[in-house]
């Protein structure tokens, strides 16, 4: 909000960007507007400027943002931060937007590697949070300016695996002094939550379809299964062999040395230097002076400045004014599905930024699907799945896509049980060497707090008329024919899925359940088992989208699109205060601290309490490896 009030503030300083002319009642035609009684003047446009200049410009004990005598028309070096959370679309809120955006990282370097007057990069890397797909499409990107011509030279002050795995993509890497590299591998930490609900009284009572659906496991187990423990062997086998062939191949070291160096696992900078996993020890400012040799630097944004080029037509369509920019004649729209996947509307437009709401997607699939300058659209998936009713809502909404225009689908992080599900019917596949996918399985439950309302001293007594007339609202586990109930509707669900997956990838129902069952793979045995087409990013399935579609442009049409002011109003009038058991637990967790354990914890919890109101999903729950 507060950048959009910045937004119309600066456009109005400098109307002229919307008309050359000025209309002859536009206040700023006249320099100065009087505004005291006295008769003095008070150029209300020049102010604003000014406070625009002294944003753009740092103070007396702040860093420097170019060399002396820099001139932006001459050769020089560009100095780029890059760190901190990279995600694939920005999520919003009344403060503001958080994450940068790999696309926006990705398009901004390629964008250098194409300025004639620039001469390469000193890239200051910050720690990253970032999956280690991202970071294989990060790393393209830094060798596609390597490849351009241009120098690219990395600083950290400390680098833990991922973050060093960027680094290894710049041609040179320097260490802060006391900085240290820690390469100590891939690592998870499955969270099961059972112990927490069994002292409150809750139990989970839910079933699966599918020997290695394990979604519920950290609610029903105390630990995980042995099928659990194979399923992340195998991702961890995965993130190991890559993160061993990126720093053998980049940095000329021998993969057994390589496996050598990762179990010593931590290296001060002097130690890290002499195992050539830097280049050289060194304080920032004296790597960057070294690097330029003497030539122009200047420091660079990774996005446009909030003062800069903004003007009132941005203005405009936050308010609805103006209708939302798109490309004009044939182009490849890009269509973003994160988070889990819900029943209904969700939280509208903002919400599609952190949440798959099967109402929203499909209202916009149709929509590309009738705009007939959409050539083909590229559909990017990073979900765990969830409600498998939304996902055979959205399924149907790719399909009649695809009868009309190609779907391209390009894998994240991950593509899993539902989020694979809305990706089978695609007409090309791309995923990423260690992209999670598959889990093509079932599984359905509730929370049964009835004991825990006990202890508290709250008796309940469900009542109705018919065998099964309380089954949804009673607070107690199932009895044996409830379950039976349950579990034949998931294996009909299953069977929708499995034919689903049939039908899109070419392949019998058998052949399917044979590498179906919940199994999770990663990208690389998924390409073997014919689950996608080939191994790549979004790059490649971009281009693929404008070949099949026929597209000579670049231009792209992305959604969600940029926020209006519509789109806040819609997407927090719908935000609840939680009550009940969501609010107790979320309560006792936090009282823990805010550890990243306990949010996984809650997460858990809230994972669980989805299954209120969507008994049957399709959903991975896989820990974070790191």
């Amino acid at each position: 909000m507060w950048r959009a009030l910045l937004v119309i503030l600066v456009a109005c300083s400098n109307p002229s960007r919307l008309d050359s002319k000025p209309a002859k009642d536009d206040p700023w035609a006249t320099p100065t507007v009087k505004l005291d009684s006295g008769g003095g003047g008070f150029d209300l446009k020049r102010a604003i400027e000014r406070v625009v200049e002294s944003l753009k410009t740092p103070g007396p004990y702040e860093a420097p943002e170019h060399s002396p005598g820099f001139d932006a028309k001459q050769p020089h070096w560009g100095v780029l931060a890059l760190g901190g959370d990279v995600v694939e679309r920005k999520s919003y809120s009344f403060t503001g937007g958080h994450g940068t955006e790999l696309r926006t990282v990705i398009d901004r370097l390629r964008e250098l590697a194409h300025d004639a007057t620039l001469r390469g990069l000193v890239v200051r890397v910050r720690s990253f949070s970032i999956s280690l797909p991202d970071v294989v499409e990060l790393r393209t990107a830094l060798h596609d300016a390597r490849a351009a011509g241009k120098h690219v030279v990395c600083h950290a002050e400390d680098a833990s695996n991922a973050t060093y795995l960027v680094l290894t993509a710049c041609e040179k890497i320097a260490l802060a002094p006391l900085g240290d590299v820690a390469i100590t591998g891939p690592a998870a930490m499955p969270i099961h939550v059972k112990p927490l609900l069994d002292k409150l009284g809750v139990q989970a009572d839910f079933l699966h379809v599918g020997a290695y659906k394990g979604a519920a496991e950290p609610l029903t187990r105390d630990a995980p299964s042995k099928e659990m423990e194979e399923t992340l062997g195998a991702i961890l086998d995965r993130h190991y062999a890559t993160m061993v062939d990126i720093i053998a191949r980049e940095r000329g070291i021998a993969p057994a040395q390589v496996r050598g160096l990762i179990d010593v696992a931590l290296f001060t900078a002097p130690r890290a230097k002499a195992a050539r996993l830097v280049d050289d020890v060194v304080p920032f400012e004296a790597f960057r002076d070294t690097a330029v040799a003497g030539g122009a630097w200047t420091k660079l944004d990774l996005q446009e400045s909030l003062t800069d080029d903004v003007d009132l037509a941005d203005a405009m369509r936050f308010f609805g004014a103006l209708p939302p920019k798109q490309p004009a004649g044939p182009h490849v729209a890009v269509v973003y599905a994160l988070g889990n996947i819900v029943d209904g509307n969700g939280d509208g437009v903002i919400g599609a930024r952190q949440q798959i709401a099967s109402h929203t997607l499909v209202a916009a699939l149709r929509a590309l699907a009738a705009d007939d300058d959409v050539k083909a659209v590229v559909l990017r998936i990073d979900s765990g799945g969830g409600s498998a009713q939304a996902s055979e809502l959205i399924w149907q909404a790719v399909k009649e896509l695809k009868a009309r225009k190609p779907v391209i689908v390009s894998m994240s992080d991950v593509a899993a049980s539902g989020g694979y599900y809305i990706a089978s019917g695609a007409t090309r596949i791309y995923a990423l060497a260690d992209t999670l996918t598959g889990s093509i399985g079932v599984v359905g439950g509730k929370l049964a707090p009835s004991a825990a309302l006990v202890k508290v001293g709250v008796n309940t007594f469900p009542m109705g008329r018919g065998k099964h007339a309380t089954m949804n609202t009673s607070l107690a586990p199932w009895n044996d024919d409830e379950q039976a109930l349950i579990q034949g509707t998931m294996e009909e669900v299953y069977d929708v899925f499995v034919q689903r997956v049939a039908e899109g990838r070419g392949k019998t129902a058998d052949q399917v359940k044979a590498i179906a069952q919940g199994r999770v793979w990663t990208g690389q045995q998924a390409k073997d088992l014919g689950l996608v087409d080939a191994i790549g990013g979004l790059d490649e399935a971009l281009a693929d989208a404008r070949k099949l579609g026929q597209v000579t442009g670049d231009e792209l049409e992305v959604y969600p699109p940029a926020p209006t002011l519509r789109d806040f109003v819609h997407g927090f009038t719908g935000v609840q205060t939680p009550f009940g058991l969501s609010s107790e637990l979320s309560m006792l967790l936090g009282l823990a601290g805010s550890s990243e354990l306990v949010g996984r914890a809650r997460e858990l919890v809230e994972l669980a309490l989805s299954f209120e109101t969507t008994h049957v999903q399709a959903l991975a729950i896989l820990p974070v490896v790191r």
